[in-house]
């Protein structure tokens, strides 16, 4: 702010007293005094006032160094209206519970964490559900004349204002996790229908198929539309949602069907029931995804879209025969899930960088491999989702398409009409496309005709199943790949694992067995960087909630492409993977163990190094996936 000085009363024309600075022609005003004025009117030169934010905060913790902070305020200069928790969250530098923390402390408020049972129903209702998840706050208690609120956006007094002016009440403020207000929300939901299971299953106690009557098919269908039966699978369908299971297992034995959900590539049994409800509730299933109820010596596929939490979950249903009746697996297709930024998906700053050089290439073969179930298609979709849709002609092939995408062109390959990769492909050709995501390269034809797409100037992304990142261009050659291809054509591999994450709940550092300690001291892990869960409520005893993936990334240059055209053997490019001083899978989950966030086990079991040492034994009801 500039420093006025000088200014003196003084009469205008008219008579009256007015202030303003002195005249230069004014009689009282010397020669001295206008020399002077460039000195009095001169501004300050001072730099704007910092505010402190949730950085310092955390530097004051000792959570942040001063590198680190240094490194924080360069990236602020350099992105206008940047929040510096996301910053500090892209350079993994705190996790999401101490910024909140952090947050809570700037703002002179309390943080916790709020479990669904912790919350008053009444106090919450006091807003409506709409508003508290647009806004990430929620009522959890009313104390006298005053409602408590939990939000994860303490800096948002508007929203606080508006509380106060909706409920009419004064307002107490705590600050939690935005998982906490989804947890309570979906919890909460009054949409979601509430069942007693053991009710259920009484109820459907008189439900039995008679068999060898022609009208059985009938017989079904009427019973399968029973309420029972609908709430039974509704059940199922929402709890597996809710959960967070990845496929739902409904298997008839000898006695009892069992139900079981896959989470976190884990299978839990969740319920046994009695073996009559068996024919009802599979033809119920046929019957919302479209299949013939009267047939059960064939195998059958469809799917089925539900609505849970105001988002649309797709199901793909599967049916097949077997002694004691037909088994239904129903995959659960969270479209949530995939849309993760490739910072989220757990790969390093240093693998980041380079996969994304990688995806904005304007040619090329771009491979991500490993076996089922190992997160390939969500990487592929994450990068798609990184490209600029507008812009480029983006097509995939896929069996099936799992989750839909709308900046670009999805086709679903049916080999029973004759819609193979190869066929798409050859289609997709000539429809202009700039990037091509393959679901999966499983023969020759589909695999040359990716390699002349890359050849000819398009971005080719797709699946292959091998153990490794250098076990690709060996596995290109077995299906008939010319090696001098390969090398023309191939950027860049990247392999992945899915390793279970700890339970931050029932974390703790423990000693591991002998027969792991070779492992942990090749490694050069410490004892006090050793942690696992012991087993909790929200980790079903397991230890583990969530999963993290762990990356090896080969990139193709001109070394790789003469060994490629020399010897592709597997030995020779893991030998040269190797000497590249690249960190392998191995290595990368090594990392994730000395950040806490894994077990030295879970490493071991998901890659090669596994069926050198045992695993841990598993929970008599986990069976790995």
């Amino acid at each position: 702010m500039a420093r006025i000085f000088g200014f003196r009363h003084r009469e205008d024309y008219s008579g009256e007293e007015r202030i303003g600075p002195p005249e230069a022609d004014s009689d009282n005003l010397c020669a001295d005094e206008i020399s002077g004025l460039s000195t009095l009117y001169s501004p300050e030169q001072e730099s704007p006032a910092h505010v402190r934010d949730v950085a310092d905060v955390l530097s004051e913790w000792g959570k942040i160094a001063a590198e680190q902070l240094s490194e924080i305020r360069h990236i602020q200069e350099q992105r206008a209206n940047c929040d510096v928790s996301e910053i500090i969250e892209e350079l993994k530098i705190a996790d999401e519970p101490e910024i909140s923390m952090a947050r809570a402390s700037l703002y002179g408020f309390d943080f916790r964490r709020v479990e669904p049972e912790q919350v008053d129903r009444d106090a919450f209702g006091k807003l409506e559900l709409d508003y508290i998840k647009s806004n990430l706050v929620m009522p959890i208690a009313v104390r006298g004349e005053t409602l408590v609120v939990a939000t994860s956006r303490p800096a948002d007094l508007f929203i606080i204002e508006d509380i106060k002016r909706q409920t009419r009440m004064d307002v107490e403020v705590v600050v939690c996790l935005d998982e906490d207000i989804n947890k309570v929300c979906d919890a909460f939901d009054e949409k979601k229908i509430e069942y007693d299971l053991d009710d259920i299953i009484s109820d459907m106690t008189d439900i039995e198929v008679v068999q060898d009557r022609q009208e059985e098919a009938e017989d079904l269908e009427k019973m399968a539309g029973q309420s029972p039966v609908i709430k039974f699978v509704n059940y199922v369908i929402s709890n597996a949602i809710r959960e967070g299971a990845s496929d739902i297992h409904i298997e008839p034995k000898e006695k009892l069907m069992k139900t079981r959900y896959r989470i976190d590539g884990v299978l839990f049994e969740t319920m046994q029931s009695p073996l009559k409800m068996h024919p009802a509730i599979v033809s119920r299933i046929k019957i919302m995804a479209n299949l013939d109820i009267s047939e059960r010596r064939l195998p059958q596929d469809g799917k089925i879209k539900v609505t849970a939490g105001g988002r649309t979950i797709d199901l793909r249903v599967s049916t097949l025969p077997t002694n004691h009746g037909e088994k239904v697996v129903i995959r659960v297709l969270d479209s949530k899930s995939i849309l993760k930024d490739l910072e989220q998906l757990g790969m390093e700053p240093e693998v980041v960088s380079v996969f994304r050089k990688q995806i904005v290439l304007p040619h090329g073969i771009l491979l991500v491999t490993g076996p089922t179930g190992s997160g390939k298609s969500t990487t592929l979709y994450s990068a798609l989702c990184q490209m600029d849709g507008d812009k480029l002609n983006i097509s995939t092939v896929e069996d099936p398409v799992e989750y839909e995408l709308d900046f670009c062109n999805q086709v679903q390959a049916n080999e029973k009409i004759g819609l193979d990769f190869a066929m798409a492909l050859r289609s997709l050709l000539r429809q202009d496309p700039d990037v091509i995501m393959i679901g999966e390269i499983r023969d020759n034809q589909t695999a040359r005709i990716a390699v002349q797409a890359a050849l000819t100037g398009h971005l080719v992304l797709s699946t292959l199943h091998t153990n490794d990142a250098a076990g690709s261009v060996t596995r290109l050659v077995d299906i008939g790949i010319e090696a001098y291809l390969i090398a023309a054509s191939l950027n860049a591999v990247l392999a992945q694992r899915l390793v279970r994450k700890i339970c931050p709940n029932c974390k703790e550092i423990y000693e591991v067995s002998e027969h792991i300690r070779e492992y942990v001291e090749r490694a050069g892990v410490g004892a006090d960087e050793l942690f696992h869960g012991i087993g909790c409520d929200d980790c079903r005893g397991s230890g583990y909630v969530g999963r993290i993936g762990i990356y090896e990334l080969l990139v193709i240059d001109e070394v790789f492409r003469d060994m490629i055209n020399k010897d592709s053997s597997v030995s020779n490019m893991r030998r040269v993977f190797r000497e590249s001083g690249q960190p392998t899978l191995f290595d990368d989950g090594i990392i994730k163990v000395k950040q806490g966030m894994t077990t030295i086990e879970e490493v071991l079991r998901v890659t090669e190094v596994c069926s050198k040492a045992p695993e841990k034994v598993p929970d008599e009801n986990v069976n790995s996936g």
